[in-house]
């Protein structure tokens, strides 16, 4: 089989395919012959040596994929050959084979693509968690979602539109045409205007009820400011400290110097709510996620959405794709195709 590396920290060049054995499924098991491979901005932290949570580099990043059920290990159920389905991967997805813990399967509907199910588990996950999870989102609230026109972006706007919420959101001005043709009430250019100062203009200053964070370091502070007395304040990423091909130390430390640090105190008397979700911390509660992802293919199968894949590219062009995503170019899903 064939594995795309990430060999040391760096540029996406870094990134190099392998040759391996074919994995043996163990108890509890199944090998899936992977058609299509999801590609995250944790993969592009991994690259450059800034994620946390990523094993020690060399190693096979991704987390979801979409294939066929090729072996079924002891202990299995509800699986068998044959079957068509999307799973999330505790790294080592960049494979066109892979071995993956049963509960972390899931059944690909008959009408269902390779590329569709590889693009719902983080994303869709994530923005379901966020929302309807700790957001308890309701029709008309007011939705700030950052980097709007990204995967997890495009996946809270599908869920957004579902509930009936009003929704805000951070974009390159590149975007807009698209954006307000998918559903978003309102656009906004963070490159050329300060995103507090139109959203305060916007809601006449009555502030948002739900934020969705990726960015991390300032932007903090500026979107707990704009939260309504009862808003909620989700962080579930830090790409604000992240610039070019390169990691920044400097930048970094910069960064978390500037995030700011909240006390029950605080909260309390602001009657304000601030939370942070990653998935890469939830892989014991299998449950939990198969409940969740239940309600999100039942939204699938009543046609209430489909996931915007962008571009897939061959395994041997994964470094154009990690530039494209770092470039910030992709609206929705960008993946893989062994």
């Amino acid at each position: 089989m064939r594995q795309i590396w990430i060999t040391k920290a760096g540029k996406p060049a870094v990134l190099q395919i392998k040759e391996a054995a074919h994995p043996i499924p163990g108890s509890g098991e199944v090998r899936i012959n992977v058609e299509t491979v999801g590609i995250n901005f944790a993969d592009i932290l991994g690259r450059m040596g800034i994620y946390p949570d990523a094993p020690g580099i060399p190693y096979v990043p991704g987390y979801e994929i979409a294939g066929t059920v090729a072996l079924v290990g002891q202990g299995v159920s509800g699986i068998k050959e044959g079957d068509k389905v999307f799973a999330l991967t505790r790294f080592g997805g960049y494979s066109d084979v892979v071995c993956v813990p049963y509960k972390q399967v899931f059944q690909r509907l008959d009408w269902m693509s390779a590329q569709d199910g590889a693009a719902l588990p983080i994303n869709y996950l994530t923005a379901y968690i966020m929302l309807i999870v700790m957001g308890s989102l309701h029709p008309g609230d007011r939705v700030l979602i950052h980097n709007v026109g990204g995967g997890v972006g495009l996946a809270a706007l599908d869920i957004c539109k579902i509930i009936g919420a009003e929704s805000y959101g951070t974009a390159s001005p590149e975007k807009f045409e698209f954006l307000q043709s998918y559903g978003l009430n309102h656009a906004i250019d963070y490159r050329h205007y300060d995103y507090e100062k139109v959203i305060g203009d916007l809601t006449q200053g009555k502030g948002i009820q739900i934020i969705l964070d990726p960015l991390g370091g300032k932007h903090w502070k500026k979107n707990f400011r704009l939260l309504t007395p009862t808003g909620r304040l989700i962080y579930f990423g830090f790409s604000s400290h992240v610039s070019g091909t390169k990691r920044s130390r400097l930048r970094a430390l910069r960064e978390i110097i500037m995030t700011p640090f909240y006390n029950p105190l605080t909260l309390m008397n602001a009657n304000k709510g601030v939370s942070g979700v990653n998935i890469n911390h939830l892989w014991e509660q299998g449950d939990l996620i198969t409940e969740w992802m239940a309600e999100i293919v039942n939204w699938y199968d009543e046609v209430l959405f489909r996931p915007t894949i962008d571009r897939a590219y061959p395994f041997n062009k994964v470094a154009d794709a990690h530039q494209y995503i770092q470039d910030r170019k992709n609206i929705g899903k960008v993946l893989l195709t062994p």
